[in-house]
């Protein structure tokens, strides 16, 4: 497996965040006039198969991988200041959502640093849960993991409806066809307390994986599909905010992140971009407000 393809930090590499900005920095000539010929997306058939198949391509890659593909995420709490702010103000036990939580990068370094803490963690993966269950820090009196397709199956079948504070969307919106993504945004937004954050991130446009891409993988405007089947979408924070304004969100920050990725084991030094942002439920008298205003 090619850790690069997936866009990602493995163990045997590590992440190094540069700077933050509102622009994306401007591609070379080469670069720019390799995107602009690639105009030739996958045919429909093979479009369908692909979301036809988007299950069980996750459920292989976790066979493949088992837990050993991708770091802890001990950044979060660093990154995400909004994390710290809400386990401070709340003044009760913190209950958090990690929609998408793979084997559990998130959820176990949060349970670790905080004890105060019930997190719910739900994933596509069927595999990625059992995984979550075998490890011994799982325990069902501080978390709740559970198999979730966020596009069609509704959160609030196993969490009570607005009882969220801090929900993560870490790295998994970019894996959903781009027609369903505001699916997602509007099931999450339905377990989150008013005033409750969702932490956002994921790749943004020219990332490193994105330039790898060869001919013949692209599916739509900056979507694409790894060898392994799985597929990425490229983010502008423009396309971030809409999305999350659409879906009821209100703003408060989104900005590119630029960093590299050095592997000096496959001699590698990547380029990265992602997209991060914090998005809030507004408290319950807003929203009527919005709704009154529509």
């Amino acid at each position: 497996m090619d850790a690069a393809a997936h866009g990602v930090t493995t163990h045997e590499a590590s992440e190094r965040l540069q700077n933050r900005g509102l622009q994306l920095k401007p591609l070379c000539a080469e670069d720019a006039s390799r995107l602009a010929r690639d105009r030739h997306p996958l045919s429909p058939f093979r479009q369908t198969r692909l979301e036809e198949d988007a299950q069980r391509n996750w459920d292989l890659f976790y066979k493949r991988n088992n837990t050993h593909f991708f770091k802890d995420r001990h950044w979060t709490r660093k990154e995400f200041a909004d994390l710290r702010a809400c386990e401070q103000a709340t003044g009760q036990r913190l209950v958090v959502l990690e929609a998408g939580c793979g084997v559990g990068n998130c959820l176990f370094p949060l349970l670790e640093e905080e004890r105060d803490v019930f997190v719910y963690a739900c994933d596509f993966s069927p595999r990625a849960i059992s995984f979550v269950k075998e490890n011994p820090l799982y325990d069902e009196g501080r978390c709740f993991a559970f198999r979730c397709d966020l596009t069609s199956e509704a959160l609030t079948t196993n969490i009570p409806m607005a009882t969220i504070h801090v929900a993560t969307l870490i790295f998994v919106l970019s894996s959903v066809h781009p027609e369903k993504m505001l699916n997602v945004l509007h099931n999450i937004f339905q377990v989150l307390h008013p005033d409750g954050k969702l932490l956002f991130r994921d790749y943004g446009m020219y990332d490193h994986a994105m330039m790898r891409f060869k001919p013949g993988r692209k599916l739509s405007e900056n979507f694409y599909v790894r060898q392994d089947g799985t597929r990425a979408f490229f983010f502008s924070r423009e396309l971030v905010a809409q999305l999350f304004n659409d879906a009821g969100f209100l703003e408060v920050s989104n900005e590119y992140v630029f960093g590299k990725t050095v592997n000096p084991k496959e001699g590698l030094e990547a380029d990265r971009v992602f997209v991060q942002g914090t998005y809030q439920r507004p408290a319950s008298g807003v929203v009527a407000q919005l709704k009154a205003s529509q």
